[in-house]
């Protein structure tokens, strides 16, 4: 007989060969129709979207016009969907965006925060440079938000408060795509300074399955914004992140969105699915594992595709004098929705 452990899905760290701790890992796989089609854990557990909502956040930069307008690029769109790393290549798209809309650099509500990409960050500290708000890896989607504002006639100050139209525009794309009520969703304040919000992952997954689906339908900007994560995903997120690599190596079977505190969102156009995955207790080094692991369980993609995926998949845990310890592995175990 099968105990409650035996069909939770977890991402282990190994010592040796024992474990040593386990992330548990709520998923929730849905269709284009609002169909459960699988799970682990709560389907329904409550939480902050975070940065995997920037893609339907990123739609309005389409749909309100700012694109056309301001000649935004598709991989700038891209960016405005990325947690980018904060490289010469993620700064010089932010700023370009900036100066069509109009704007500088200081009307960004994020802060400065040292760029994720390693190389960079060592470039800065060499020049005895600081990080500038550029360097946030949500400059992108600060950028098209104010895009959203001049598009619209609205004055970009204070673009970031909950009370400001931009805001009140997101939120009604998000409740749309969610498919519940706005004021059923709960808001709070993202570590860049916008407004983020709280909602089941079973209404996350069906906004991902929805903007599959509209994308393959030829929507525009379900089309456009799904189409620039898939040719720009160095803007998704960075080399040698897993959003990039993912989107490379499925060449856009699957869209792709990390989100801080252990959130993930994918989207599949070709099945019309949409998967939100919550590593419970928020840890980073459990996100690409489980991802990656949910991935293989429903055979989005191949045993190839999962070797090649084997640096985020299975990390190495190593000790101070950089000898191998142990290992963090998936132990993905879905179950049907109707089982």
């Amino acid at each position: 007989m099968k105990t409650m452990a035996d069909l939770e899905s977890v991402v282990e760290v190994m010592r040796g060969p024992a474990v040593e701790s386990r992330h548990r890992v709520h998923v929730a796989v849905v269709d284009a129709d609002g169909a459960l089609r699988a799970f682990s854990g709560d389907p329904d557990w409550v939480t902050f979207w975070r940065s995997a909502a920037k893609p339907i956040q990123a739609l309005p930069v389409v749909d309100d016009g700012a694109m056309e307008r301001f000649g935004i690029t598709p991989a700038e769109l891209a960016l405005c969907c990325g947690s980018h790393s904060g490289t010469a290549a993620h700064v010089k798209a932010a700023e370009s965006m900036l100066e069509k809309i109009g704007v500088t650099a200081e009307s960004l509500a994020c802060g400065p925060h040292a760029p994720f990409d390693e190389a960079t960050r060592r470039e800065l500290q060499e020049q005895g440079l600081e990080p500038v708000r550029l360097h946030n890896n949500c400059s992108g989607k600060h950028a098209g938000m104010m895009a959203v504002a001049r598009a619209r006639g609205w004055d970009p100050e204070g673009y970031q408060r909950v009370e400001h139209p931009v805001q009140a525009r997101l939120l009604t794309e998000v409740a749309r795509w969610a498919q519940m009520p706005a004021e059923a969703i709960g808001l709070g304040v993202d570590g860049c300074g916008v407004v983020c919000y709280a909602l089941p992952l079973r209404q996350m997954a069906l906004a991902y399955a929805g903007l599959a689906a509209a994308a393959r339908r030829g929507e525009p900007g379900p089309s456009a914004v799904v189409q620039a994560m898939g040719a720009h995903p160095e803007m998704v997120a960075g080399e040698g992140r897993i959003c990039t690599d993912l989107a490379r190596l499925t060449e856009g079977r699957v869209f792709a969105k990390t989100g801080a505190e252990g959130v993930y969102c994918v989207g599949v156009p070709g099945a019309e699915l949409g998967i939100a995955i919550k590593v419970e207790d928020g840890s980073p080094r459990a996100v690409a594992p489980a991802v990656a692991g949910v991935l293989r369980e429903l055979d989005l993609i191949s045993e190839d595709d999962f070797g090649a995926l084997h640096p985020y998949v299975f990390q190495e845990v190593a000790n101070t004098r950089g000898e191998v310890t142990g290992q963090v592995r998936p132990a993905i175990r879905l179950r049907a929705a109707d089982a």
